[in-house]
C-alpha cells in the first residue's frame, strides 16, 4: 500500500478520564494532517471533540487510523470537522481504520459528516467497537453519498467499502459488511438504493435501548426518507435510512440521537 503525502501513517488517539465528575481528554496525540480542538461541553457532563484537518479530503494512498479509549463513566462525542471527500485517484485507494473500547457506564458517539465519493474514487473504511458491558452506550452513525450528483458523478467512484465490527464483552454482536462498486453492480436498482442518492446506518447500543416504536415514529414523519428498523438479539438497534439529501438524513439522525440520549440519560 503507498503512503500519504505526509509521507507516514496519519494517526489520532483519544483517551477520556473523569475530574470531578465531568469527562476530560486525559491523553491525546495526533499526526499531520490532524489537530484536535479545544473540546465543547456537553450537558450531560461529557464532551464534544471535533479534529481539524490541513487536508483537502481524502487522497490516493492516504492511510488513518483512528483510536478512541472512552473510560468508565465517561461520555465522548466524536464529530468531524465537513464532509469526508474523497478525492479521484489514478488506480490506489485511501484507507481508514477506526478502533474504539468503551468502557462500564461509558458512551460513545461516532457522529462524523457524510462521506462524498467523487468519481474514480477507492475508499475502505474499517470500523471497530469494543464494548466492555451491556452499560456500555454506543450511538454509530455513518452517511454515504452516491457522489457528487450535481456534477454528473451519480455512482462513478470505484469503491467503496466499510466493514463494522461491534463486540459487547469480547461476544460478537453486531456486523456489517457494506461493499459497493457500481461498475459491476446496478446501484440504483431493488436491494440497493432503488432510485435514491444518499444511505445513513445507524447503530444504537446502550443500558435503555427500548426505543424502536419512537425511531419508527420519526421515520414515518419524515415524507423525503425511507427506512427501518431492526431489533438485534441482544436487543441493540440497527437502523438504515434512504433519501435525497445529506442534510434531511442528518436532521433526521439527530432526532433519533435526541431520543437515545433522553432514554439513557437516567442510566449514566
Amino acid at each position: 500500500m503507498t503512503e500519504n503525502k505526509f509521507g507516514k501513517l496519519s494517526r489520532l488517539f483519544l483517551r477520556t478520564g473523569l475530574r470531578e465528575g465531568k469527562t476530560i481528554l486525559e491523553d491525546v496525540s495526533f499526526t499531520a494532517p490532524y489537530k484536535i480542538m479545544n473540546p465543547f461541553p456537553r450537558k450531560d457532563g461529557g464532551i464534544s471533540v471535533m479534529p481539524l484537518c490541513a487536508s483537502a479530503g481524502i487522497m490516493e494512498g492516504d492511510r488513518q487510523e483512528f483510536d478512541f479509549f472512552v473510560t468508565e463513566g465517561t461520555n465522548l462525542e466524536f464529530l468531524s470537522q465537513s464532509f469526508d471527500k474523497v478525492h479521484k485517484m489514478k488506480e490506489g485507494e485511501a484507507v481508514r481504520h477506526v478502533k474504539a473500547q468503551v468502557e462500564k457506564n461509558a458512551v460513545f458517539y461516532y457522529y462524523p459528516q457524510p462521506v462524498i465519493p467523487y468519481a474514480q474514487s477507492a475508499f475502505e473504511s474499517t470500523m471497530e467497537f469494543d464494548l466492555a458491558d451491556k452499560s456500555s452506550g454506543l450511538f454509530l452513525l455513518e452517511i454515504i453519498s452516491c457522489g457528487r450528483k450535481a456534477s454528473d458523478e451519480r455512482f462513478r467512484y470505484r469503491k467503496f467499502a466499510s466493514r463494522v465490527n461491534i463486540r459487547r464483552d469480547g461476544q460478537l454482536i453486531y456486523r456489517d459488511n457494506t461493499r459497493y462498486e457500481p461498475h459491476k453492480t446496478d446501484m440504483e436498482g431493488l436491494g440497493m438504493y432503488e432510485g435514491y442518492t444518499h444511505m445513513a446506518n445507524i447503530f444504537l447500543s446502550g443500558p435503555a435501548i427500548n426505543m424502536q416504536e419512537q425511531i419508527w415514529e420519526v421515520l414515518e414523519n419524515e415524507k423525503e426518507c425511507e427506512g427501518g428498523v431492526t431489533q438485534l438479539v441482544q436487543g441493540d438497534l440497527a437502523v438504515r435510512i434512504l433519501g435525497h439529501r445529506a442534510q434531511k438524513l442528518q436532521e433526521t439522525a439527530e432526532e433519533i440521537k435526541a431520543i437515545f440520549e433522553e432514554a439513557n440519560s437516567g442510566n449514566e
